[in-house]
């Protein structure tokens, strides 16, 4: 069973920064397709950003030129580095892996005060 466990959230001040980090269980990390997704209170979860195994990048519109997702394959990790944190990106924010399967994490919270 494939295990996804994130780190790093908690309390920020808006316009603040925040590095999640999603430690994979996956002996064949550097071939998957990694992600991060976010839902917030009341709404459907989103996709923030996503990471192929060839490194390219996909990022929501809203966070373009802010978050930056990132991996270290050699520590089966991917990262989501957010930078000018907004109150209205308080969220849970998990981590998913979706090559041949999907897995998810359970999601770290991450407030963001005004």
């Amino acid at each position: 069973q494939v295990q996804l466990v994130e780190s790093g959230g908690g309390l920020v001040q808006a316009g603040g920064s925040l590095k999640l980090s999603c430690l994979a269980s996956l002996s064949t990390f550097g071939h998957h397709d990694m992600a991060w997704h976010r839902q917030a209170p009341g709404k459907q979860r989103e996709l923030v950003a996503a990471l192929t195994s060839v490194g390219s990048t996909n990022y929501a519109d809203s966070v373009k030129g802010r978050f930056n997702i990132s991996r270290d394959n050699g520590e089966n990790t991917v990262y989501l580095q957010m930078n000018s944190l907004k109150p209205e990106e308080t969220a849970v924010y998990y981590c998913h892996t979706y090559t041949q399967m999907s897995f998810w994490g359970q999601g770290t919270q991450v407030p963001v005060s005004s």
